[in-house]
């Protein structure tokens, strides 16, 4: 039988009233639904950059917000998280196919 955690939906639910309560005071008229599917339209894109030594290194980034996003976020006073730090990945070793 699959146990669900009773503190998650508690938690939910109180992020979602406070961020209905920050917006209701500088963002009139938006919900808190509304305003987090704003905040999907940020995506994470990774960024593949191969080396000479056949490694490569991935650069995780967060795009910049549009105007709308950036505007609402320095009105409710938030930043988004620093970007991560890079990723090195080993070597891709190739097999040869010796089905011939």
């Amino acid at each position: 039988m699959l146990r669900r955690d009773p503190a998650k939906p508690t938690l939910a639910y109180a992020l979602h009233v406070t961020l209905r309560q920050r917006l209701k005071g500088l963002a009139p008229g938006l919900t808190s639904r509304a305003f987090l599917e704003k905040l999907r339209a940020i995506p994470m894109v990774d960024v593949h950059l191969p080396t000479t030594s056949g490694e490569e290194i991935v650069l995780s980034r967060y795009t910049q917000p549009d105007r709308e996003v950036a505007l609402l976020l320095d009105r409710l006073n938030l930043t988004l998280p620093p970007q991560p730090a890079p990723r090195l990945n080993p070597r891709k070793v190739l097999i040869p196919n010796m089905s011939m």
